[in-house]
C-alpha cells in the first residue's frame, strides 16, 4: 500500500506515492532525483545524509519520507542562490575544508542552520555545533575555519 505525499524540496512542490517505510533519504534521491544527500552510516551517526526540514537540521536517514508530507524539505542542491556559491560554500573551497566531498552536504547544511541562530559563534560552539558530523579526510581544521569565515561574510551588510 503507498500514500500520496507532497512535499515542498528546495522552493518547489514534489508529489509522490511512496511506501510507508520508505526512507526520507531514499525519496531525496530516487524519488525527486537530488544526489546531494548522501547516505553513510544509515543509523543517524555520521551526519552525511542532513538536510534541513522546516529549516532545521535533520537525519535523513532516521525519518520516512511520509514524515515530510506537507513540510519544507531543504537539500544542499537548495543552499546556493540561482548564481554563484553560498557562502559556506565559498568558504568551505577558500579553506580546503572538503577533500573527498562525501561528508561536505552534511556539514553545510547543519552549519548553515547554526549560522542562522548563531551568526558571531566562538570555535568552540562551532565544535559542539557540527560535532554530530564526521568526516574521515580533513582534519577539521578546515572546516572550523571556512564556518569562521562563513559567519564573517554573512554578519557583513
Amino acid at each position: 500500500m503507498t500514500r500520496r505525499i507532497a512535499v515542498e524540496l528546495n522552493g518547489r512542490l514534489v508529489e509522490a506515492d511512496v511506501e510507508p517505510r520508505l526512507l526520507l533519504s531514499d525519496f531525496i534521491r530516487h524519488r525527486a532525483g537530488l544526489h546531494g544527500t548522501h547516505v553513510g552510516c544509515e543509523q543517524g551517526v555520521c551526519g552525511a545524509c542532513t538536510v534541513q526540514l522546516e529549516g532545521e537540521p535533520v537525519r535523513s536517514c532516521l525519518l520516512l519520507a511520509v514524515q515530510a508530507d506537507g513540510r519544507s524539505l531543504r537539500t544542499v542542491e537548495g543552499l546556493a542562490p540561482a548564481e554563484g556559491l553560498h557562502p559556506l560554500q565559498a568558504a568551505f573551497q577558500e579553506r580546503h575544508a572538503l577533500q573527498c566531498g562525501f561528508c561536505t552536504p552534511g556539514f553545510l547544511m547543519t552549519a548553515e542552520a547554526f549560522l542562522r541562530d548563531r551568526p558571531d559563534p566562538t570555535e568552540g560552539e562551532i565544535r559542539e555545533a557540527l560535532a554530530g558530523n564526521l568526516c574521515r579526510c580533513t582534519g577539521y581544521r578546515g572546516i572550523i575555519e571556512a564556518v569562521e569565515l562563513a559567519a564573517e561574510r554573512l554578519r557583513r551588510p
